[in-house]
Formats: structure tokens, sequence, C-alpha cells
């Protein structure tokens, strides 16, 4: 019964101290950047320009197909 009773008021007290915790500004500086990376930031372009050739690319295939539709 007091492992109950103990886990009960742990549970009360976390849920007492959680605005609080909540609420405390833990204020954030970054770091300072001395050089620029010159691997990152060209990825989305790509995948722009690979997305954009897909498109065409189906409308090409859907619009050059010949079949004639066969209804009686």
């Amino acid at each position: 019964m007091k492992i109950r009773t103990l886990a009960a008021a742990a549970a009360v007290l976390s849920l007492a101290a959680a605005p609080a915790i909540a609420e405390a500004s833990l204020a954030r500086t970054s770091a300072p950047v001395e050089g620029e990376s010159e691997m990152g930031g060209g990825s989305g372009l790509l995948i722009a320009i690979l997305a954009a050739a897909a498109v065409i690319g189906g409308i090409v295939v859907a619009a050059g197909s010949d079949d004639e539709p066969v209804s009686p």
C-alpha cells in the first residue's frame, strides 16, 4: 500500500510542478558562424527540377499514346 501512496504522491508532485517548469524561460543563444557550409541549401532546387521533369514526362507519355479506343 505504501508504494501506491508514493506513486500517487509523485504523480501529484509532477503535475503540480509541470506548469512552473514549462513557464521557465531558457534563453538560448546561437553560436556565431565563422564560415558557411558549401554542401547545404541546394537540394530544394534539385528536387523541384526533378519533380517538374517527372510531371512533363508523364504528360508526354500520356499524350503520346496513339491507341484508338475500342468501342462496339
